[in-house]
């Protein structure tokens, strides 16, 4: 009887040491996966900017990871800039490709969307920055573990109202309106738990600073400084841009009083620019009282928002518990077309759009999978609702969109089909017809998806 026990417990320990050791591998012999990660900076030159900008805020960068599986390699590379034209991104994506052996389908270039750096830079030396990082990126592949959590902020808000005074549609903090809070958040670290790069996913436009019309990676820039400052700068902070067609800082007053600044100030001119919005600050006067305290707010708000992001970051990277070292890697990408029209008339918002038929819009969608973790991609300013159908629809858990990534899409916004019954100046200006989209999108990438399992 005693050595039927002792029989029976020695096969139980060795199935446990079996099993525990897929999960929590006991040497590097058994990891499979390398991860590097690194950061260039790519602010201009003063002389290299438009003349509406007056200098340097803050530093902005391409900040990128590289992630290796067998002969598979895969590369998540953030840049601090609106958006990637489709020629430039079809530029990097081949260099990226010709340089660094990982093919095209297997690369993620998303653009914080920051609104505080010239839309349409670029220029040899830029592009060239942004492939090194990627470079230096692979130079530093060890051996690694990649693990998922999700967090909570509510740093970000629908920013479509009904004003309670004209009640028609306008820009304003709706607190009941559609709104993702959740970051989402993929860490790589050595095999002796050492931190390699931390990849976050959040929607909310990078706009705070949009006003100073200086050089500035915004809320982004400022919560991944905050993240690798706490890290002794031994980790590389990525940010990715979530679904944010439809979702603004929730402290944004000082932005919506400097506009009213400025349409006052217009207005004694004879100019009437309340349904529209000269770019950046321009327009305003910085030696005023009011407008320089009403930026100086802007400062504080900017680091406040960064530090709160980052804090909830690193609190989620605190939770996570299941590290895998040995994932399978399946990445895809497709095109998609939707009908598309013009519109014949202006006006910011509030008012309905008259339209005529046009050229279809091309939108492209991506998709890299390591072990049970998602990255979806679509190249436009996507609305929230289309990325939390997608998170609810989908066969992997721990899925997340990734947009304004491999170019930026004709169509301007992309709303969900639902808000195409408001007058809110990304539907009146989104070319796109209604009814299309949001089934072609999350359709699309679930096709992908589901494509993935034959190889798992």
């Amino acid at each position: 009887m005693k050595n039927c026990i002792k029989l029976f417990w020695s096969i139980w320990i060795l199935l446990l040491l079996s099993s525990t050791s897929t999960l929590f591998p006991q040497n590097r012999s058994e990891v499979k996966m390398q991860a590097g990660a690194a950061k260039v900076n790519v602010t201009p030159g003063k002389k290299d900017l438009p003349d509406r900008f007056l200098g340097i805020h803050d530093s902005i960068y391409s900040r990128a990871i590289v992630v290796k599986v067998g002969n598979e390699m895969v590369a998540l590379i953030t840049v601090d800039m609106g958006g990637f034209h489709n020629p430039m991104a079809e530029r990097l994506l081949s260099r990226i490709e010709e340089q660094t052996g990982i093919p095209q389908k297997n690369i993620m270039l998303t653009a914080s969307h920051t609104h505080s750096v010239p839309f349409g830079i670029g220029g040899e030396e830029f592009e060239s920055k942004i492939v090194l990082s990627v470079e230096q990126a692979m130079e530093r592949l060890q051996p690694a573990k990649i693990s998922y959590g999700e967090g909570l902020s509510y740093i970000n808000v629908n920013r479509n109202i009904i004003d309670p005074e004209t009640r028609r549609w306008w820009e304003g903090a709706n607190y009941d309106g559609p709104s993702d809070k959740t970051v989402a958040v993929v860490c790589f670290e050595t095999i002796d738990n050492k931190p390699i790069a931390v990849y976050y996913n959040y929607a909310m436009h990078g706009v705070i600073s949009g006003m100073f019309d200086l050089v500035s990676g915004d809320v982004p820039g400022a919560a991944s400084r905050y993240i690798e400052h706490h890290f002794d700068n031994e980790i590389v902070a990525v940010w990715s841009t979530g679904a944010c067609g439809d979702q603004d800082p929730i402290y944004y007053q000082q932005t919506y009083d400097l506009r009213n600044i400025r349409i006052e100030d217009y207005a004694l001119r004879g100019i009437d620019i309340s349904n529209s919005m000269p770019p950046g600050g321009e327009g305003l006067d910085r030696n005023d009282p009011q407008t320089r305290k009403l930026m100086n707010e802007q400062e504080q708000m900017l680091l406040s928002m960064g530090q709160f992001l980052g804090e909830e970051v690193m609190h989620t990277i605190k939770g996570m518990k299941r590290k895998l070292s040995n994932p399978e890697i399946f990445t895809a990408r497709k095109t998609i077309t939707c009908p598309g029209r013009k519109r014949l008339d202006e006006g910011r918002a509030g008012y309905p759009g008259t339209y005529e038929d046009a050229d279809s819009i091309n939108i492209r969608l991506g998709l890299i999978i390591i072990g049970d973790i998602a990255f979806s991609s679509v190249n436009g300013e996507v609305f929230s609702p289309i990325a939390t159908r997608l998170k609810r629809e989908s066969p992997y858990a721990n899925t997340m969109m990734l947009t304004i990534t491999n170019g930026f899409a004709a169509s301007g916004y992309i709303p969900n089909d639902a808000a195409f019954g408001t007058y809110t100046f990304e539907v009146l200006s989104s070319r796109l017809q209604p009814g299309y989209a949001e089934n072609a999108i999350v359709n699309g990438i679930l096709d992908m998806m589901y494509e993935s399992y034959p190889n798992r």
